[in-house]
């Protein structure tokens, strides 16, 4: 594209399509951009390009995006760019609806001081109606009410979406009312109410037409349902609209995003001009091919194919491990072998995947930091298990007695507990012989809960010397009612809550069992802990991240984990719209790596104590085998080095599937091998499916049946 010599200096850095998204004025538009592509750019841009170039009225652009930290970053470079940039509407979805219900109270039917309300303050609205109903119960109905406001779902409408149990309309019906009778509103009534006064107030309606001419939209692909309506109700015929986003990378379905709202943006707004940004700023080319290669697999998604200048560049390096335990001395053998700890960003899919390398870092004493969570060790969940366990190993413990004596709530309050307290300070004995016998001054509520708890722990003092660490571990968050009590808060809340407690029963797996192995197993994380405390805050540090997390971020070096079926995917019952979910967030953590990629699979993981087999990702399976350099030796014979190609050696139950055999597989079909090789100890082999796909298996992990060409 020609540039014009009097182009301003703003729009002369821009590539053809970002200078194409900026300078598009008239039909809706659509700009899908790529992961690194410098998306943020061009919205800021844009609203540069408007208020100086279109010469509308700073005050007449609204522009919204998910976070206070990308919004305050827009404000702060529109007005870098552009006289007059400060003062355009640059706020989140939630703030802008803030705004507006304080500007509009009176017609919201709000008073001019409402309160809006955080997820504790729902649940305690909830237990004021309820008051005999338990927090999870109460904490479930106010998870409910949230997504169903997500969906801009009142409590008349049908809510089977989000509670096949047919209990929340009631329930829903309840809590609106006295929302409405004390005045105050929650976060998903920032959206719903907004809309609501956009659809029965034509004089409001009339209002912000007349006021926006143009609409932008940042990581749209985030947007739920009820904002989607919210942007369709301030869009007037005359609006320009414009929304910018990646459908590749919509990874927050969980919390209520909808990826349907890009992929259908241009059926509800027609006429809609897609600009795609794919040249990518941030990755090598190779990286590039192996994120390209598996996001290609969905079906639920608009196409664009990322490109760069940066051509050269390593191969992605997979390393196909035995155990976990190697995983940890691979990533800390490329830790050691860069320039800077702060180069390399270790992802896996689950908050309790980072407590192998929490740990073997500490030890090796590499700095590190850990995005978007607590340490492991101070979880709350974890917290609340080894509570349990220190009261064990020493009956004298108030502080651990105070914890979790009334958690889960058994009724035993504050001041029940203190009189238990005090009783045994006056008969100078432990605080679990207090508990056993019945104390003045209790209730007989209390007296009931007490003996409950007595129970209890009696039950797991007998049963400390009976059974292996890790199993004990389990039966202690299990017979505590904490595995429950957190359980009920995944379910709703979208934690892992119950995944970071079965790590902890993991992490005993490798101690003896009775008193002493619990005793060994407290003091090694007590001294986990103190070293935690000693570290002092380091910039240039390991990032430990999940990869939601991820999002937004980028790494010199990316070694992406737990690339297993059951864990990543996760597997099970999972259901199209959720693999695909997952391929876009395998997408999302490839691309946050600038020049080095490492994908690593083990074919063991301890799960509840156990060691259990796992086979590869089927995402693995879906990446070209040119596309990766495979690690040729086991890091735990001190080390691993680029590899491939045949070998001599046992081929094992391999040996017979050849080049040019056919094969059956139960979900791809009929199929032949095109390339054999072996990584470490494993056949890899390449099969091209009558079906068109071609995927790469290891024959002792994943069945291949083998058939005549005929068949």
């Amino acid at each position: 594209m020609a540039r014009p010599a009097s182009d301003p200096d703003y729009l002369k850095n821009l590539n053809d399509e970002q200078r194409r998204a900026v300078t598009h004025w008239g039909e809706p538009l659509l700009i899908l951009a790529g992961a690194g592509s410098g998306k943020t750019r061009v919205i800021i841009h844009k609203i540069a390009w408007l208020i100086a170039e279109r010469g509308l009225d700073p005050r007449s652009i609204l522009a919204v995006t998910f976070t206070n930290k990308a919004a305050g970053e827009m404000r702060s470079r529109a007005a870098e760019l552009v006289e007059g940039g400060s003062q355009a509407m640059i706020r989140t979805f939630h703030s802008f609806g803030a705004w507006m219900l304080r500007r509009n109270h009176e017609a919201a039917g709000l008073p001019s001081g409402f309160t809006i309300y955080d997820d504790d303050d729902s649940v305690s609205l909830l237990r004021s109606l309820y008051p005999d109903e338990h927090k999870g119960a109460l904490t479930r109905w106010s998870r409910a009410i949230s997504r169903a406001k997500d969906y801009a779902l009142g409590p008349d409408d049908s809510l089977d979406e989000v509670d096949p149990t047919g209990d929340l309309p009631e329930i829903y019906q309840a809590y609106d009312a006295r929302m409405r009778e004390i005045g105050n509103v929650d976060f998903g009534d920032l959206i719903m109410r907004p809309l609501q006064l956009l659809r029965d107030n034509e004089t409001v309606r009339r209002r912000f037409h007349q006021r926006y001419r143009a609409i932008l939209v940042d990581e749209y692909q985030d947007s739920n349902v009820a904002q989607f309506l919210l942007l369709s109700e301030l869009a007037s015929p005359e609006t320009f609209i414009c929304v910018v986003g990646d459908d590749d990378q919509s990874i927050y379905r969980f919390r209520g995003a909808e990826v349907r709202n890009i992929l259908t943006f241009h059926e509800h707004f027609p006429g809609t001009r897609i600009v795609r940004l794919e040249q990518n700023y941030r990755s090598t080319a190779p990286i590039l091919d192996v994120a390209g290669h598996v996001v290609a697999r969905n079906e639920g998604r608009l196409g664009k194919q990322l490109w760069t200048d940066r051509d050269h560049g390593p191969k992605p390096m997979l390393a196909l491990l035995q155990n976990a335990e190697e995983e940890v001395e691979l990533c800390l053998d490329l830790i050691r072998r860069g320039e800077r700890p702060g180069d390399t960003a270790i992802l896996y899919r689950t908050n309790a995947q980072s407590r192998l390398f929490e740990t073997a870092l500490m030890g090796a004493g590499i700095p590190y930091r850990i995005v978007g969570t607590v340490r492991f060790y101070e979880r709350e969940e974890v917290k609340d298990v080894l509570a349990i366990l220190r009261f064990l190993a020493n009956p004298r413990d108030e502080v651990s007695f105070r914890r979790i004596i009334n958690k889960p709530a058994r009724g035993l309050g504050a001041k029940s507990v203190q009189r238990i307290v005090h009783s045994a300070l006056e008969r100078g004995e432990s605080l679990l012989d207090a508990v056993s016998h019945d104390v003045a001054g209790l209730t007989a509520k209390a007296q009931a809960a007490r003996e409950t708890f007595a129970g209890i722990i009696s039950n797991l003092t007998e049963q400390l010397e009976r059974e292996p660490l890790a199993a004990f571990v389990d039966r202690v968050a299990e017979e505590s009612g904490l595995k429950r009590y957190h359980a009920d808060q995944d379910e709703y809340a979208g934690t892992q809550k119950l995944a970071n407690i079965d790590e902890l029963v993991n992490a005993a797996g490798i101690y003896g069992g009775g008193r002493h192995g619990l005793v060994e197993f407290l003091e090694t994380i007590e001294l986990d802990g103190a070293r935690e405390a000693d570290a002092a805050e380091d910039a240039d540090a390991v990032t430990l991240i999940t990869m939601h997390n991820t999002k937004g971020l980028e790494f010199p070096r990316v070694i992406i984990t737990g690339l297993e079926d059951g864990l990543f995917p996760r597997g099970g019952e999972e259901s199209a719209e959720d693999l695909e979910e997952e391929r876009r967030l395998f997408y999302v953590a490839v691309t946050r790596a600038q020049d080095e990629l490492y994908l690593t699979s083990c074919r063991y993981r301890r799960l509840y104590g156990r060691l259990t087999e796992f086979p590869p990702s089927r995402f693995l399976g879906e990446i070209p085998s040119e596309l990766l350099e495979l690690a040729s030796e086991s890091v735990s014979g001190g080390g691993f080095a680029a590899g491939g190609g045949d070998r001599d050696g046992d081929w094992g139950a391999a040996g017979d599937l050849t080049v040019g055999t056919g094969v059956f597989h139960d979900d791809y079909g009929v199929g032949v091998i095109q390339k054999r090789w072996r990584s470490g100890r494993n056949v890899m082999v390449r099969v091209r499916f009558e079906n068109g796909t071609s995927a790469t298996f290891i024959p002792r992990y994943t069945p291949l049946e083998r058939v005549s060409p005929g068949d």
